[in-house]
């Protein structure tokens, strides 16, 4: 994979490497079985220059923008060591890059630095109880009155619900708009009105909840972009995130492979290692093969939007859907190496097949994505492209 990486890029991912198997790794049981947020972690990334690659340098983060590109090495390293300080980082991304996009000058001053620091959590809110992948079924509502907005509404499946200092809530400022009504709004944790009525239980551990607004007032210094951007700013995000999410699953995968290595060249089975079976050799000939073309769709998506790409929602959708049906069959084969080992509660493997089912559903699930590919291949056919 080298070959699509520059210099610069692999001693960023090499030196986080490093720093997952001294750092995270050893402590991935404890931090991945909790919805405590892990602050020293956070503070490490910081000090360590990672957690500032979501935030431009002018607003106390590292390198002139956002790149699609590291953001993805950093996932991909650091799910592989733990699947909640991947969510960490990446909500962090998440819920402060609208705000670049949208934000004015102050909020983006006063926002945006504590994120870069890890010292504030972003939350990003869009899931509502009846409206999922149909975000134009979203109901929260956002009315215009004085100078501000007042919110009413209730979001689910928000990730860092309860913990977050700021959230980004997409609001119907016009409902007879459809997706155009949709407006986007950076509302404080601690506003009146706001707050979270419920942490769900998962079936991995997650900081996840609902949250609910009641006449929960917004200045309308804090809408991001105009009216009716929502929608856009939710894709232009999705567009550099949704690549990542396919980079986090090749690091989930990477780590269910490295744990069946490593039990296939200990266990001994008919008098020998099961590492020496042609089946097992088959079945990390699959996983090897699969990781590095999920990689590989990964690193072209992300890149493609640093070269400056205007939209590079197939090409990223390609790279969620392969890379998270991916990981499922990985964890799958990971664990059937283990036999019943795999099935204890507190052995890596059985962890990791449980975190990879989510990755199937979050930001877009596959049916969502296969629609996203499919209309786009079939206008471009329309269109003469290939």
């Amino acid at each position: 994979m080298d070959v699509l990486l520059t210099t610069e890029q692999e001693a960023f991912r090499d030196r986080l490497r490093a720093l997952v198997d001294a750092h995270i790794l050893p402590r991935s049981a404890e931090i991945d079985e909790s919805t405590e947020v892990p602050w020293d972690i956070l503070r490490l990334l910081a000090e360590q220059s990672v957690q500032g690659i979501v935030i431009p340098e002018e607003y106390g983060g590292i390198g002139p923008g956002v790149e699609a590109l590291p953001i993805s090495l950093a996932r991909e390293q650091l799910m592989r060591g733990s699947c909640n300080v991947d969510s960490l980082f990446a909500m962090q991304g998440l819920g402060s890059y609208p705000v670049i996009l949208g934000g004015n000058e102050e909020l983006k001053r006063s926002v945006l630095p504590p994120i870069a620091a890890a010292t504030k959590l972003a939350a990003y809110a869009v899931t509502e109880p009846a409206a999922g992948s149909d975000v134009a079924a979203i109901e929260t509502r956002a009315e215009r009155r004085g100078d501000g907005y007042v919110l009413n509404g209730r979001k689910v499946f928000t990730s860092n619900a309860g913990v977050a200092a700021t959230y980004v809530v997409l609001a119907k400022t016009d409902p007879s708009q459809g997706i155009k009504g949709i407006s986007a709004l950076l509302v404080d944790g601690d506003s009146p009105g706001f707050r979270t009525i419920e942490q769900f239980d998962l079936i991995a551990p997650h900081i996840t909840g609902a949250i609910e607004m009641r006449d929960c007032y917004v200045p309308a210094s804090r809408l991001l972009g105009k009216e009716g951007d929502g929608f856009r700013l939710a894709m232009q995000t999705f567009d550099v995130y949704r690549a990542s999410v396919g980079a986090a699953a090749v690091g989930l995968a990477q780590g269910a492979m490295e744990e069946a290595l490593a039990y296939a060249h200990h266990r001994k089975q008919f008098g020998q290692a099961l590492a020496d079976f042609q089946i097992t050799q088959f079945k990390i000939a699959d996983m090897a093969t699969e990781i590095d073309a999920a990689r590989m769709l990964v690193y072209r998506a992300a890149k493609l939007k640093d070269l400056g790409a205007a939209r590079v929602t197939k090409e990223a959708s390609m790279a969620k859907l392969f890379a998270t049906e991916m990981a499922g069959r990985v964890t799958d084969q990971a664990l059937q190496i283990h036999g019943g080992q795999g099935l204890r509660k507190g052995v890596r493997i059985e962890r990791l097949y449980r975190q990879a089912r989510a990755m199937r559903i979050y930001e877009g699930t596959s049916e969502i994505q296969r629609l996203i590919i499919g209309r786009t291949v079939i206008t471009e056919s329309e269109r003469g492209q290939r």
